[in-house]
């Protein structure tokens, strides 16, 4: 029976941490962006991250967005510095061409420093892809 089930493969979705000046503010601050690199629009996305280590684990956060154009990002969360010392995953759920996909990012504790920042062209920003 399993070998009957088709997971389809995710390409073009991507989830970074961004680190960029909130104006309001007047802070520098994380935030958690989706991009997506396909030729068509992501719809029903959901995104359900959590921060976990051995003796740590934080609440879950639901994220829903409507949809996502092609080529393009929107900003999914804030995420506070203090998260940095845990894991923190991001499950993904969409529907693309009205098939349903799923795919988890992680950040592994202790990655998301300013010191590993690079230019994300998609945002035009700096931030840290997830693996």
């Amino acid at each position: 029976m399993k070998k009957d089930l088709q997971i389809p493969d995710v390409k073009g979705v991507e989830i970074a941490a961004v680190f960029e000046y909130n104006e309001l503010y007047k802070t520098d601050d994380w935030n958690i962006y989706i991009i997506n690199n396909n030729s068509v629009e992501l719809e029903m996305i959901v995104v359900v991250s959590q921060g976990f280590s051995e003796t740590k684990t934080t609440s879950l956060l639901r994220k829903k967005l409507e949809t996502l154009p092609a080529n393009s990002f929107a900003k999914v969360e804030f995420i506070q510095p203090e998260l940095f010392a845990l894991n923190n995953r991001f499950q993904v759920s969409f529907f693309e061409n009205n098939q349903l996909k799923d795919k988890t990012f992680l950040f592994k504790k202790d990655s998301i420093k300013e010191a590993s920042l690079r230019m994300i062209p998609e945002i035009k920003k700096r931030g840290i892809f997830a693996s």
